[in-house]
């Protein structure tokens, strides 16, 4: 269960891009160059928070935060159900094989 929606997402994930390309000194221009990605669909990213997944992970490999990324959506290996379970430390054994239509 998530707090956001998938529109603030997009739009916060946006403004990160947007962020790290400012940071980084690069222009729209020079980013969709660099990426590989058509300016046009840079500036629909930035202004509507569109974009495929291919064109948003090139840009992130052009900013440098491609790894991150990735590494911030690896499963977590431990899982507790309450409270007391993390006061114990007793770990809870994630499924390798999805349960749910």
């Amino acid at each position: 269960m998530s707090l956001i929606t998938i529109s603030k997402a997009q739009s916060k994930l946006a403004g990160y891009m947007r962020t790290r390309r400012l940071d980084t000194k690069l222009t729209q221009e020079g980013l969709a160059e660099r990426s590989g990605v058509k300016l046009r669909t840079l500036r629909k990213f930035e202004q509507q928070s569109l974009i495929s997944l291919e064109s948003f992970l090139k840009l992130a490999m052009t900013l440098g935060c491609l790894e991150d990324l990735v590494n911030a959506a690896e499963p977590s290996e431990t899982k507790f159900t309450s409270i007391d379970d993390v006061l114990k430390g007793n770990k809870i054994k994630t499924s390798k094989k999805g349960w749910r239509k």
